[in-house]
């Protein structure tokens, strides 16, 4: 592969399609095809354009939502809640794509996407957001007015504040953890059709765990971030300024994680022995969060992010009460009593 009117020499680079030197080198010319690039299928390209394993991650958020907020399960409602789910995260990854395609290309972590490496026109990408898009939001509709209307806003939010932000300023990442925490409380809403305390709670638990996990990805991933001219720490830096935030924001999620053992969120509650696990979990997400201001290295960074990763002071509150809500509701379903208080 070499590169129109590059005028750096040699040009031998195959990936990413804009030569990294000379940025006036825009057009691609294949003097022979790239074998080292293997055929890929169209469910392939899905699959990444949409960020398959992100957009799974976040239908399951979603349906659990929904399961502490149901009192009989409808697995058609289950179905809607995951296609309209998928759709929604998916369209909001291909427009993104679509907006940084020339950026991906400078960055390692995105250069091998389906656009950098024309195994999808521009044009198709965007004939598959727009698809999603109307998909996601009809299916979230059929559930509730106001299941779509949260769906339109954390697409248009994503793509349209978020994703233009990410170059400007570093706030662009106070932005997009607002779309990244309306799934947990979908699920609620799809349910009740209404917004209160029950799913404001959910949102707010989601809302500040993305800044512990999101800041120590871009602290590990700093340089390639500046490739692409993304401003995504809060100072700019991998410094102690930063980490004092990471270290702020994961101690209110511990907050607003074990608030609803005081019975104040309405239906939402905690159990103590719940309450105590999610305590727990989150004091030691607090210690990742001290060692990285303590050291600053890229293993504390890692360590953080592995542990925010996990989802597991979100996952603590989830599965003890989930557990509860579904024996409940696989009883009520099929008319058994159960021996102990429901």
């Amino acid at each position: 592969m070499r590169y129109n009117n590059c005028k750096c020499t040699p040009c031998n680079v195959s990936l990413p399609p804009y030569c990294p030197i000379d940025m006036s080198a825009r057009e691609v010319v294949l003097e022979t095809p790239n074998e080292s690039m293997p055929k890929q299928g169209v469910l392939v390209v899905f699959k990444e354009i949409t960020k398959m394993r992100l957009a799974i991650s976040v239908v399951f958020s979603a349906v659990a939502g929904y399961l502490l907020a149901a009192e009989t399960v409808s697995f058609s409602h289950i179905l809607l809640l995951s296609l309209g789910g998928y759709a929604m995260v998916g369209a909001s990854n291909a427009f993104n794509q679509v907006i940084e395609k020339d950026l991906d290309a400078l960055m390692n972590r995105t250069a091998n996407r389906p656009i950098p490496t024309h195994r999808i026109s521009t044009q198709s990408a965007l004939i598959i957001a727009s698809l999603l898009t109307v998909l996601g939001l009809v299916s979230l509709y059929v559930l509730s007015p106001k299941t779509a209307m949260f769906g339109a806003v954390s697409i248009f939010l994503y793509t349209s504040v978020y994703t233009p932000l990410k170059t400007i300023t570093p706030l662009a990442v106070f932005v997009g953890a607002i779309p990244g925490a309306i799934p947990f409380m979908l699920g609620w809403v799809s349910e009740t059709n209404s917004f209160g305390i029950e799913p404001g709670t959910l949102f707010m638990i989601q809302f500040f765990w993305q800044f512990p996990h999101f800041w120590s990805l871009a602290w590990l991933l700093d340089e390639d971030y500046q490739r692409g001219g993304f401003k995504m720490l809060p100072t700019g830096k991998k410094d102690k300024k930063t980490a004092l935030q990471i270290i702020m924001y994961t101690f209110w999620m511990l907050v607003i994680s074990v608030i609803p053992v005081l019975g104040i969120t309405g239906q939402l509650l905690l159990s103590i022995p719940a309450a105590i696990t999610v305590g727990l979990m989150g004091v030691v997400m607090l210690l990742y969060a001290l060692r990285l201001y303590d050291k600053g290295g890229k293993k504390e960074a890692k360590a953080l992010l592995m542990y925010a990763f996990s989802n597991a002071v979100i996952e603590s509150i989830k599965i003890p009460e989930l557990k509860h809500r579904i024996t409940k509701i696989i009883a009520t379903k099929l008319g058994v009593k159960l021996g102990f208080d429901l």
